[in-house]
């Protein structure tokens, strides 16, 4: 009987276990100097923004369950600049969001701010991740 209750015990575990391992993360959280894709990275880290060129917040999430709110923002010191927001219709395995500008503001970036690409994921109106690069300058 002990051993059936410690067999039990262990099943119980395990399924708890495989439920943490769904658990929503973030696999790529960054800033690229253009649009990236899946396959770009998957390759490495996408080059980085410099004062004149395009500058684009990426997020790479995965383990999602329909009706997840993924939003991704370029921010500097002062907060969000460009912000980007999806909630999805169907669970997924992987998901990418980007915002950013394509195109260099008129004169660059200003060189006095850092920047940092910033997440957040909510499900059921509770944050599940709020996450941020390290700022760094556009050179």
């Amino acid at each position: 009987m002990l051993t059936r209750v410690l067999f039990a015990l262990m099943l119980a575990g395990a399924g708890l276990g495989a439920a943490r391992a769904e658990e929503s993360k973030i696999v790529a959280l960054g800033l690229s100097a253009r649009e990236v894709t899946v396959d770009d990275l998957a390759k490495g880290t996408p080059p980085v923004p410099k004062f004149n060129t395009p500058a684009v917040a990426y997020v790479l999430a995965s383990d999602l369950k329909k009706g997840d709110t993924v939003e991704v923002s370029l921010a500097n010191g002062e907060g969000p600049l460009i912000t980007n927001s999806e909630t999805l219709p169907e669970d997924k395995e992987t998901h990418l969001l980007q915002a950013g500008k394509r195109a260099v503001p008129a004169g660059g970036w200003p060189q006095e701010w850092e920047y940092s690409a910033q997440v957040k994921i909510t499900r059921g109106g509770k944050t599940l991740i709020k996450q941020s690069t390290d700022p760094i300058p556009f050179e």
